[in-house]
């Protein structure tokens, strides 16, 4: 059972040079995704006149947020798994590929990760709102939250399918491409309904620049519901429980 591998983990991990190097990682991972993905919304707002909401604005975000998530996973995935999403995170350690001191270590910076990247997207654009998510006329915030699980669900079992299972084989080279399309393709389906976060940093970011909290719980309870299926479903049903696990120091 996934939950009997989950892992404490030493406090003296807050201190190891591998775990802050990952956790660097994961700032630095973060930083170019939020900063891709939100600058891109920015500049489409920019040329269009605040059109970011139309198709074509829908359309651009999630080819941004593709493109630049499956760089941000390739860039981090050798040093801290590149899991570049709380989510992500919290699927991990819900299966035992990652301990807790650690995941809280990622939380950190992921989290900081992405309010400097709107910082300096706010500095760079001479002061342009980095504009937080929000639910569209007629979705309620429960709404919001289903569209999440869902979303997080999709996101974290390809993760599981393609980077954490060790039966993966060649496909998990495919890893961020995979990863990076999902999350794409949720954009497409639920961006207009919530703005898709399926990350809790990519929310925290804009929403800490902006100051703007209106329903941002439901960008933390979605994904860390969705996720968690995610991880116990792929872990109960699909992993090989006799399959050594991997050091976590790899994660």
């Amino acid at each position: 059972m996934a939950i009997s591998r989950i892992a404490v983990g030493h406090p003296s991990e807050f201190g190891h040079a591998g775990a802050l190097k990952a956790a660097l990682a994961e700032f630095i991972s973060v930083l170019i995704f939020v900063f891709a993905g939100e600058g891109s919304g920015m500049a489409f707002n920019k040329l269009t006149d605040n059109g970011s909401s139309t198709p074509a604005g829908l359309v651009s975000a999630s080819l941004a947020h593709g493109f630049a998530l499956f760089v941000a996973v390739s860039v981090g995935a050798n040093i801290s798994g590149g899991h570049v999403n709380p989510a992500v995170t919290f699927g991990a350690f819900i299966g035992g590929h990652i301990s807790l001191i650690r995941t809280i270590l990622y939380w950190i910076a992921q989290l900081l990760g992405s309010v400097v990247a709107c910082l300096l997207l706010k500095f760079a654009t001479g002061g342009l709102e980095t504009s937080a998510f929000s639910l569209s006329t007629g979705v309620g915030a429960w709404n919001a939250v289903v569209f999440e699980i869902v979303m997080t669900f999709g996101l974290v079992y390809t993760v599981y399918a393609t980077a954490l299972d060790p039966k993966k084989g060649d496909i998990g080279t495919i890893a961020p491409i995979a990863i990076g399309f999902i999350v794409g393709a949720n954009i497409l389906a639920g961006g207009a309904f919530d703005g898709a976060s399926m990350n809790p940093a990519v929310s925290f970011g804009p929403a800490v620049v902006s100051w703007t909290w209106a329903n941002h719980w439901v960008y933390w309870l979605g994904p860390f519901i969705g996720a968690a299926i995610a991880a116990v479903v792929y872990e109960v049903v699909f992993m090989n429980q006799t399959h050594q696990q991997l050091p976590v120091a790899e994660y």
